[in-house]
This record gives structure tokens, sequence and C-alpha cells, in this order.
């Protein structure tokens, strides 16, 4: 009963204290001259302590000067003041007070803006062909109104005054001329911008054609364009030439623009090619760019050298083999590699400079077979058919017993086709049944025929082709990958060549529907515990964005194919991509480092690593694909050495604005995510320059985990304290400037790509002022003997043999021309050799301790490290 009490008198209380709520004061309408002093006022009863706010057109206006005068208890009045008004001051304004959950406003009021008329639409710049009508448009308005319009063509009067808006038709100028619009009211006259009305005209020819990508049979070609003739341009026509005959031979390629970069594939290895650009707008075509000359690089032979033929005696085996013409051989020849096999197991390989070769001791090499491929700087070609080495009379008593088979192979081929040919007669002649045998009687009775109805098969059939239909992913990825869809029968898989999270990658070839030609691919396989169609799905996304890249530094799809499983629901998806040589990047930092044979990387080929990757996110991010994965790791090395950005596991396609955010559960690596990822699991292109920053060092680190001693889960709170990877040991200043600009805590402050590649080009070019990076001495590792020093080049001799040692201890006289394995050339050809490396590569005892160390215990160690399980809640 006593808190009943106590409630009563407390709303006895209030309801004497707070008597009733309104507005006693309302703001004013007021017209007032542009520059001039405004106030508005309003007033509210009923509130000890009231929070008035001012409102215009709907919004809040926050103002730190607002003062409240007390007019009596519970009464306060207030005022909003402009001191000098103009044109974006007017509008509509009253006042709002929020009292227990509801809002009471006040009546509302208008200021009225009077000034010289403003321009709501001034004339703009335009291009016109010659004598075709044009109209410009202007637009003023007050208060006070009416607003009159006059205008100005060329510094004349043009026609008399209208009233706002106004057009002014022009039937047509021959030249550039200047116009402008004066608008005029009670207050005074404005006058607008100056416009200009440009002639259409033909474009100028492009500008700084360059040749800024190359790979064997194709080239990416840049151009800048001209003076644009005031019309925009809508095509470009490459022309080109081979050779310097300057008659065309390759077919003109018609392209879109912007941009103004073209692929140019199916070129011819190691040709010379001329080509020159045009470019097209709505007038007419540019004169052409003066010629451009540049030469593809080598590649490996496309055939094998023919007529391997022999001449053993007992003192020697000579060899002889027919030369390729330039159009097989694609480069420059290096040597021709000879392997031979004697009782099943593979012999030294030899080189030589000449289509010949003289090995002494012929009777060594008694049933040896030999081939022969012809060898470039890139690479060997194919394997000749394979010639077993016998003497003359054996050869002779082989060719009789050959046709002695012959002839046996005939005789057994005439019986068998004689016993077919009986037995379809004696099947035409009866055929057995479950009641006996039914002949067919002669005349012109019924014939009797039966259909079985059940038969079986005591084999087992093969598991049906599966189709994506069987999956229970959605219709829009279905559709996607339809196209590249490869039936699992082409495929054969070999060894694993790494294992991850979610499955394997495999060595695989793959065979092609119309040949019997096979490629060598890798294939990734999903985990065959995996059961889940989301999961499912999630692998063939990656797929499907690669399906659309096509770029030289990103890696391709070459299709998708099904595993059928016996028992399962689902099939498992195999994603077949292009097989990379020499890994990816990460592998082949640490193999330089502390591999068994540590090498030198020179300084400009780690350049040339970051560039591929800087040219690979540009086309990734001009696609609007955020990585989220950028490592060396996720970078693949090709035969050549170019790198492809690779892994698309965690990318995201941006379909509207310009961030994504993580919302689930998800494994990151955190030592490369950027620090506004961290904290807010936003991902944006400039959170992809930040990993392209920490990838540069782990380039320069030549593999080196980043952050090192600093634990992932205490990565956030070393960022946000300022601290930032340190400058790697032999890294000059104007690198780690380029990547520690990537990691600016603002990401609007980050380079783009674009400009990363500049900066990158920039450092290339200047390492480059000296001898041609490709052309630069180089040292081969040998990983089987350390036998062989480079040898001086002696009087006459060709510098691209000059580290060669032509003599070794213990040679015949005719075998001096030999190439042995040790030599620079045999490292450029393959075989038991991984890379190249540079003339200062000088093995340390500190280096050469670490040799011992177990590769996949070191990569396991770092990738352990990488990864940090991150619980991400949006």
């Amino acid at each position: 009963m006593t808190i009943y009490l106590w409630i009563i008198v407390f709303l006895a209380q209030s309801s004497r204290a707070i008597p009733g709520l309104r507005f006693t004061k309302n703001p004013a309408n007021l017209t007032v001259t542009q520059g001039n002093m405004v106030r508005l006022g309003c007033s509210i009863e009923g509130l000890s302590e009231p929070e008035i706010v001012w409102m215009k057109d709907g919004e809040k206006l926050y103002s730190t000067d607002q003062m409240y005068i007390p007019l009596e208890q519970h009464h306060w009045e207030t005022f909003h003041s402009v001191k000098s008004v103009q044109q974006q001051d007017a509008g509509k304004y009253w006042c709002e007070v929020e009292f227990r959950g509801s809002t009471i406003s006040s009546e509302p009021a208008w200021i009225t803006v009077e000034g010289v008329p403003h321009f709501t639409l001034e004339p703009q710049d335009i291009a016109t062909i010659p004598g075709v009508p044009f109209n410009l448009t202007c637009t003023a308005v007050g208060p006070p109104g009416p607003v009159e319009v006059l205008w100005w063509l060329g510094g004349v009067q043009e026609g008399d005054v209208t009233s706002s808006p106004s057009v002014l038709h022009v039937n047509g100028v021959n030249n550039s001329i200047k116009f402008y619009c004066e608008a005029k009211n009670a207050r005074g006259i404005s006058v607008s911008r100056t416009g200009t009305v440009h002639i259409k005209v033909l474009p100028a020819a492009p500008k700084g054609v360059q040749v800024v990508h190359m790979v064997e049979d194709n080239v990416t070609l840049d151009w800048s364009p001209g003076f644009t003739g005031h019309s925009d341009l809508s095509a470009c026509t490459i022309q080109m030439s081979k050779n310097s005959g300057r008659k065309v031979e390759v077919r003109d390629q018609r392209v879109k623009v912007p941009p103004f970069q073209q692929i140019l594939s199916g070129l011819s290895c190691y040709s010379n090619y001329s080509v020159r650009v045009c470019c097209d707008n709505e007038v007419g075509t540019s004169p052409f760019s003066g010629w451009l000359d540049f030469q593809t690089p080598e590649a490996v032979p496309s055939a094998a050298p023919r007529n391997l033929t022999f001449e053993l005696t007992e003192q020697q085996l000579s060899l002889n083999w027919a030369s390729l013409d330039d159009k097989e051989l694609q480069g420059k020849l290096m040597a021709y590699k000879v392997q031979w096999n004697l009782g099943g197991e593979g012999q030294e390989a030899l080189l030589f400079k000449e289509n010949m070769a003289h090995l002494s001791g012929g009777g060594r090499f008694f049933n040896a077979t030999f081939q022969v491929s012809a060898c470039t700087v890139a690479g060997c070609g194919p394997w000749s058919q394979p010639v077993l080495v016998m003497p003359a009379s054996a050869v002779a008593a082989q060719t009789q017993r050959g046709h002695m088979w012959v002839g046996l192979l005939l005789g057994l081929l005439v019986a068998t086709m004689v016993g077919l040919l009986l037995t379809v007669l004696v099947h035409r002649r009866g055929k057995e049944t479950q009641f006996g045998s039914v002949f067919k009687p002669p005349g012109t009775e019924s014939t009797v025929s039966f259909t079985a109805a059940r038969s079986f098969n005591r084999t087992c059939s093969e598991l049906p082709e599966s189709t994506l239909d069987s999956l229970g992913i959605n219709d829009d990825l279905k559709a996607k990958l339809q196209d590249v869809l490869i039936p699992e029968r082409l495929l054969t898989l070999g060894h694993i060549l790494g294992k991850g999270e979610f499955g394997s990658v495999r060595e695989a070839f793959l065979k092609m529907e119309d040949s019997t030609v096979q490629q060598k691919v890798a294939v990734k396989v999903l985990k065959t515990d995996i059961n889940s169609s989301c999961d499912i799905e999630q692998c063939l996304k990656e797929a499907a964005y690669m399906k659309d890249f096509h770029h030289p530094n990103v890696i391709q799809l070459i299709g998708v194919s099904l595993h059928r499983r016996p028992q399962q629901r689902l099939p498992i998806p195999m994603v077949i991509l292009p097989f990379m040589k020499h890994g990816d990047l990460h592998t082949f930092l640490l193999m330089s480092r502390l591999g068994d044979e540590p090498f030198t990387v020179s300084l400009q080929m780690l350049i040339q690593f970051m560039l591929d990757i800087a040219r690979g996110m540009e086309y990734l991010s001009n696609k609007s694909i955020i990585h989220r994965d950028l490592a060396a790791r996720n970078c693949m090395l090709s035969e050549n050495l170019t790198v492809c950005v690779a892994d698309f596991g965690l990318s995201k396609k941006i379909y509207s604005g310009d961030y994504y955010r993580q919302g689930s559960v998800s494994k990151l690596p955190v030592k490369w995510i950027a620090l506004e990822s961290l904290a807010d699991n936003v991902y944006t292109t400039q959170s992809d320059v930040w990993a392209f920053g920490v990838t540069m060092w782990e380039i320069m680190a030549r593999g080196q985990t980043p952050y090192p001693g600093v634990e992932n889960s205490e990565i956030y709170e070393y960022l946000i304290k300022g601290e930032r990877l340190k400058q790697p040991p032999d890294c000059q200043d104007d690198i780690y400037e380029i990547m520690h600009s990537c990691w600016s805590p603002v990401p609007k402050c980050r380079p783009s790509f674009q400009h990363l590649i500049d900066q990158l080009e920039g450092l290339w070019a200047s390492l480059s002022s000296g001898p041609s990076f490709m052309k630069e001495a180089l040292l081969y590792v040998n990983l089987e003997s350390d036998e062989g020093e480079p040898g001086a080049l002696g009087p006459g001799e060709d510098p691209l043999w000059s580290a060669m040692p032509w003599q070794c201890v213990g040679m015949e006289e005719d075998e001096k021309d030999w190439l042995m394995v040790s030599s620079g050339a045999a490292l450029a050809i393959g075989g038991d050799y991984r890379y190249i490396i540079g003339p200062n590569c000088n093995c340390t005892e500190e280096e050469g301790g670490r040799q011992g160390t177990s590769m996949d215990t070191l990569q396991q160690e770092v990738r352990d490290e990488e990864y940090e399980d991150t619980i991400i809640n949006v």
C-alpha cells in the first residue's frame, strides 16, 4: 500500500512540474537578399530542459553555438542564424522535440534567398562535324524571377533575349568557336562559363607502340592513342608483317578500344616481325604509326631429327642424322643430345655440335639403342625413333628372319579369313534355340522370329559418364562450366605433386578427343571424403573464375572433369590446369637458399618475378576480382620462369561497390592480410596490394616467412602500433620503398597495381642499362658431379660456348667435340639439371652445412606458420 501511495504522489508532482507540451512560437517565413543575415526562432513550453533540434528539408542542422533562452519556468526559446545567406540556404525550416518516444514539430517556415541568377545548367563543350546543326542549352534561376537569357557566340550576340531555360539552335559551324550565356533578373546579371565548339577531325597516329610481354608464340602489344580528333576512338587496326620485307603476311587484326592493348597469338617462334597500328573515330581512320620491329623468343624444336643411321666397326661407332630446318628448329641450335640404352639401363647422355657423332670402342655399343634430339636455349625437342646397333651380318640375318615372319603372318591371316567365312555360312544355315534348331524352309512360307525378353552380361559394366546435373550445383555455375567439361576417360592421373586442406594436385596426361596426342597437365582433385554439394560448388566456383582468365601472368583453366565413384551419390570434381614445370615461387626461392644445391637468382630476375605478379594482379583487378590469398606459394613458375598468379580458392567477384565483406568461418593467411581486413573483415583491391607488398618481401628474402619471431595471434597488435616488415638484407632502398608503400594504414594511400608496374619497370630498365639480362654470362649447376670447371675463351671461339670444358681427361682425339654434362649448354637443355644461376654463386661453408635440410620438412614447417584459423563474425 505504501508503494502505491508513493507512485501516486510522484505522478502528481510530475504533472504539476510538467504542464501541457506545446510550441508557443513558430519560425516565420523570410525573404532575404543574398549575403545578408537571417534569424529564425521558436519557443516551447512544458519541459524543464528541452533538446530542441532545427530541421531543414528533412535533415538535422548541427550547430555548436545553439543557445537556449529561458522565458519562464518550463518555457524556453532558441534561434537559428545564418550570417551571410546564400542560395544553398534557401529551403524549409522547422523545430523538433522528442518526448517519451514521440516527436513534436513546430509549424514550418521558408527562407527565400534573392540575388543575381545562378546557373543550374551551364553550357558544356561540344564536338561536331562541320556544317551539322546542333543545340546549346543554358538554365538559370532566381529568385527573384523572371530570369532572361542572352547568348553570345564567337563574341557576337546571337538571337534575342529568351526566358530561362534557353535553347540556342545553331545551323552549323566550320571552325572552332567560343560561346557563353548571360542570365538577368531584377537583382543583376550572371555570366556562365565559356564553352567551346570543337570541329571533329581525323585522329592522329597512335604513339608509344611497344611489346610489353613476350612468350614463345604470342606477344602483348601496347600503345597510346594520339590526338583523338575531338571524337572517341572506337577501334584500332593492327597490321603485321613477317621478316623485313614489309609484305603483310599476317591477317590484319581489328580490336575494340579501350584498352589500347592486344595479345597477338599464333606467331612463329624465333622469327622477326614488324607491326604498326592505326585507329578510327567517327570521322575516319588515322595514319599508321611507325613500324615496330621485334623478334619472338626461341622455343624447343618441334620435330625430331630424321634418318638416324649408324656404322659399327671394332674401333668405333659412327652416328649420322639429318639436320632440322629453321621452321622445325624454332631457335638457334645449341647442340644435339644423344641418349642411349644398354641392357635396359639408361646411360649418360652426350651432346654434339654437329649432326654426327664418332664414339670410340665400337664393341661396347653392341645391342645398344640410340636416340637423338635437337636442343635450343629453350630446351630439347622430341626424340627420334630408337635405333638398335648391330653388326651388318646380324642386320642381314634379322632382315631375312623378318621376311620369314611376314610370310608366316600372311598365311595365318588367310587361314583366319577362311575360318570366319565357314563360320558365317554355318550360322546362316541354322540357329540353335532353347527348343532345338529352327531352319528357314524354302519357298514362300512365313519366317519365324522372336526377341529375347531379357539378356544377361556376366562382365561388370563401366560406370556411366558423370554430368554437371549430378552435382546439385546452381544453374548459373553449370552453364559457365558446360563448355569446359572434359570426359574422365581422356585423363590419365599420375603421381601426387602436393596436398592441401581440401584435396591434392596430381600430375596427369590429357588425351585430345580427335587424336592420340597427349598433353601434360596438373589436376586439382577434391578429397574423396568430401560429400557436400556446398564444398563441391566452392571448388567449381574457382574453376568458373579461371575460365574467363586470358593473361600470360594468370593461370588459365584447361577444363573440368568429374570422377564417378562406385556406391557414391556425388562424383569428385577435378580441375585441369597447365603443368608448371618449376612449381611454386616460394619453393623455388627456398631451393635457391636452402636446397641441396643452393644457387643465386639475379636481382633483375627477382624484379621480373614481381613485375609478372603485378601484371597478373592488375588484370584481375580490372576484372573486379579480389584474390584475397596472394603470396609466393600461390604463384607458379612456367617452363621459361614466367610467374603466373594461381590458387583462386578464396577469390571473390565484386558485383557492386568496390569491396567484399567476409562473413563466415575461414582459414586465412593472417601474415599476408591487410590491417583493415584483420580489423573489419573488409577486402578490396587495396588489400590485395598489401599482400603484394608482403610477396615482394618474400621474393627479396628468398622465401623466408614474413614477420620472423612474431606469432600469428600477435600480428594485429604488431601492425596497429605502426610496425612493418623490416628491410631484407641485400634489398635496395628503392625496392623497399615500393613494398613499404603497399602497407599504408590508409587503403587509398596505397599505390595501384598499374603504378606498381610503372615503378618496377623503371627499376628493371635501370638494371638493364648494361648488357641484356637474357644475354649475360651464366653459370650452371651440375647436380650429379662437381667435375669440370669453366675454361677460358680461346681465339676465335664463340662466346656462347666459352664456359664449356671442351677437353676432359681420358678423351680420345676424335671425341673432343663432345659437350660434356657439366657444360652450360647442357643445363639450358635440361636432363638432370635444375636451375640456371648467376656468375657470382659462391657457396659458403655455412650454406653448405644447410644442404642436408629436408625440403619436405622445411616446407611443411613454413606452411604451418602461414595460415591461422580465424573466426569472423559479421
